[in-house]
Order: structure tokens, then sequence, then C-alpha cells
């Protein structure tokens, strides 16, 4: 059996001395393994994580590992190479994604999310915006989506500033007070907004720490929500993104 497929690259590792296997999220099939006959150096160049790819998957039986033929289509890693946020935004994001989907379970808004967020790092003033906003579109395509529209106690939609960590619904000024220390902040860029993937709108109002806090909270929910009940931890791409951008804000920018 085969298929022909759209996919990004979330990951190449070396599989004995002349292949590789290769992850990839594909537009129709979902999260995808398949092996790439030839050396992995020489295929190293296409197959960069956050690369989008022309995939042609191959196997005797649906549930074999099967065998991957690869067009390239268009490549990220190369134009960030000197961004070096960015470019740990873009591994950070395969990593997530790479951890947090079932294999084989068709998630077309994923592919179409991550396809966005892929293209905008080159846009140093949105994406780290936009990657929060992601998390939190792959959180509602998995089913467990936060409430950020109105206060889960009163209703109301005005001055939104924390998120219950238990149930992940906004809280107001007036409500959280008394529980700050244990309610997560809301970060300014999402109050009132409902969970969407990114969009193509700039960061608004967004600062170093507002894109901290909103790492910070769609973390917990995808360490609690995703991976912790699968016996999974957080990438260590994405704790290496935290350091860096943490580590921009303490100079007041969340650029390079």
């Amino acid at each position: 059996m085969d298929w022909t497929d759209d996919a990004i690259v979330l990951s190449l590792r070396r599989h004995g001395e002349s292949a590789a296997i290769a992850e990839l999220l594909t537009r129709e099939h979902g999260r995808h393994m398949g092996l790439v006959r030839g050396s992995s150096r020489r295929h190293g160049a296409t197959l960069q994580p956050g690369s989008t790819v022309r995939a042609t998957w191959r196997a005797r039986l649906e549930d074999h590992l099967g065998t991957w033929t690869i067009e390239p289509a268009k490549s990220r890693a190369g134009i960030l190479l000197g961004e070096a946020a960015a470019l740990a935004g873009l591994t950070s994001a395969c990593a997530v994604t790479s951890l947090s989907l079932p294999e084989r379970e068709n998630h077309r808004p994923l592919y179409d999310a991550l396809e966005v967020l892929a293209d905008a790092f080159e846009a140093v003033e949105v994406w780290p915006a936009l990657y929060v906003r992601w998390e939190l579109g792959l959180l509602a395509e998995l089913g467990f989506g936060l409430e950020l529209e109105a206060c889960a106690v009163t209703g109301v939609s005005q001055d939104l500033t924390h998120v219950s960590p238990r149930t992940g619904r906004a809280v107001c000024q007036a409500e959280a007070a008394p529980y700050k220390g244990r309610l997560l902040a809301l970060p300014g860029f999402l109050r009132g907004q409902a969970a969407r993937g990114p969009t193509d709108e700039r960061a608004g109002d967004m600062n170093p720490h507002d894109v901290l806090d909103g790492l910070v909270l769609t973390g917990h929910f995808l360490e609690t929500r995703v991976w912790r009940p699968h016996g999974k931890v957080e990438p260590e791409a994405r704790q290496r993104l935290a350091r860096r951008l943490e580590k921009l804000a303490q100079t007041g920018r969340i650029i390079e």
C-alpha cells in the first residue's frame, strides 16, 4: 500500500549505517514514521525539523514501519540560522507535536496551524505570541481547550487576570486576588480570547513577561493533561526555548 501527502518534518534519527527514520506530521495521515534509505547525512538538508516536504509512504502492510520517498518543498531551519530564539521555537514546536500527538491519527487543523507557525518564525515581532496561541490550539484540538473568554466565578469578560490550574477557566482580578499564589497568570494578549491556533494577527500589547507567563500556562496543561497521563515529560527542546526567552526577557526584549 502507498499514499502521498504534504508533510512537516518533526525529527530524523539515524538507523543503522545507511538509513534514517523520519518522523513527519502529514496533512491527511497524522504523525507518521517511515524509513528513509541512504545516508542520514545526505538527507539532513531536506529533513530538518520544520521543513515542509512532499512525502510518499510505502509498506506491504498498514502496520509496518514503511519507507519514505521525500521531495523537498520548503526549508526553514537554514533561514533561521541567525535567529537563535526563533530556531529554538521551531525546534520546540516540532518536539511538542511529536510528544503530544498519537501516531497515525488525522489532525488536519494541527497540520495547518503548525504550517502557519513555522512560516511566522521569520516575523520576529509576531512569533512569540503565536507560539503560545499555537500551544493553546494544540490543547483544544486534543480535547483540553481552556476557557478564557469569561470569569468562571462571575461570568464577566473584563479584567481577566488568572486561570485556574485545575479547571483551565479564566478568573477576573477581583475573584483571583485572595488566591493569586494558587492560580496561573493569564497573559494580556490572551485575555478574553477563545483558545485558537496561530493567526496572522500581530502581537499587540505583548511584552516579554507575557510570553513567559503564556509558556507557563500552556506548559502546565500540556504536562497535566497530555504528557503526564502517558508517562511523558516536557521535551528538552521546549525547556531550551523557555530558558532562552527568559534570558532575553531579563534584558527587556523577547527577540534578539
